[in-house]
């Protein structure tokens, strides 16, 4: 293949990509705790040849021969979003690093930035979706208010008056951010790599609870905004080079007739 043609195709599946990814970014602007994800770019040189007699360079089929752009990663940004006041006393945002460990399905544990709590049919505490927290957290039937602490210890005020003392929301706190994976839902999934920590809330940078808020998105609308310009206008570049390599492989064509 024409290698004009390669490079261009290249660049437009990377390009298509952080399309994708910005797009993504926009699309969960009003998603509580949603972390941005952005797009890291390398180039890739061409395939060096080498002199008679000289060992030849290992090859490598990743790799396209005539060079290119590629995204190389895609991490999330784990920058604080904006707490922003509720009101609901069941609403809840982690001002820190840390994570809210929940119980997935099979026992899976997922992570979560917070949002709004509900209290499932059998008493247990858990997110909007229904997934319980991994402390074991019941509310007693007859919970008239609930009242969770900055330091993650959590009380009811029961229909007598009394103050019942329910349990403790611990966080986590991750080694390797880059390992975690984020799930629809505002849910985040541990790779392999990460390693957890539990820590009381107000330890370890993990940071603390804030009842009757939620966190916003990190996503910062004027610069997505902006960043997709930029690439499409990269996108547009390198589909003009395919124009280009098309128009003149078409002349190449003509003259051999």
């Amino acid at each position: 293949m024409n290698g004009a043609f390669e490079v261009g195709a290249v660049a437009l599946r990377a390009e298509q990509k952080a399309l994708e990814m910005l797009a993504n970014n926009i699309a969960n602007v009003n998603t509580p705790a949603f972390k941005r994800s952005d797009a890291c770019f390398s180039a890739i040189l061409a395939n060096q040849i080498q002199p008679d007699g000289a060992l030849p360079l290992p090859r490598n089929d990743t790799l396209p021969p005539n060079g290119g752009v590629r995204i190389t990663s895609h991490p999330m940004l784990f920058a604080q979003g904006e707490i922003r006041p509720t009101g609901n006393s069941l609403d809840i945002a982690i001002d820190g690093q840390g994570f809210i460990e929940l119980m997935g399905p099979g026992g899976q544990a997922l992570l979560w930035r917070g949002g709004t709590l509900r209290v499932n049919d059998d008493g247990a505490l858990a997110t909007a979706g229904g997934l319980p927290l991994r402390a074991g957290i019941t509310v007693p039937a007859d919970a008239t208010e609930l009242n969770i602490g900055r330091d993650g210890l959590v009380t009811a005020l029961t229909s007598a008056g009394e103050t019942v003392e329910l349990g403790q929301i611990e966080l986590v706190r991750a080694d390797y951010e880059e390992a975690l994976e984020q799930l629809d839902g505002g849910l985040l999934r541990a790779g392999e790599d990460a390693r957890l920590t539990d820590a009381i809330p107000g330890e370890d940078g993990t940071g603390l609870l804030v009842q009757r808020a939620v966190e916003g998105s990190n996503v910062e609308l004027t610069e997505e905004m902006t960043r997709l310009l930029v690439i499409q206008r990269a996108f547009a570049a390198n589909a003009q080079v395919l124009q280009t390599a098309d128009q003149l492989a078409a002349i190449t064509n003509n003259l051999k007739k």
